[in-house]
């Protein structure tokens, strides 16, 4: 049985998700620190999460098309 190959390293992996963090986090802080009415905070808030949340459903689709192109083209090959 082959063993699968795992495209990205745990330390590229930890990087990925600490600088999502880190940088969420930052943003966050801004907001919080923002000498506006609560209103416009929530309306930074709300931004911020929707694009941290379309984000990851982008890089899903995008690699899952990628993997189904991948398939087609091997049934192609055989």
């Amino acid at each position: 049985m082959a063993k699968k190959r795992r495209r990205n390293t745990p330390a590229f992996t930890m990087l990925a998700w600490l600088g999502l963090i880190v940088f969420t986090l930052l943003v966050f802080v801004g907001l919080y620190t923002l000498d506006a009415e609560l209103y416009v905070k929530g309306y930074y808030i709300m931004g911020t999460v929707g694009i941290i949340i379309s984000s990851f459903t982008v890089a899903k689709v995008v690699r899952d098309n990628q993997e189904d192109d991948d398939d087609v083209k091997g049934n192609f090959d055989s």
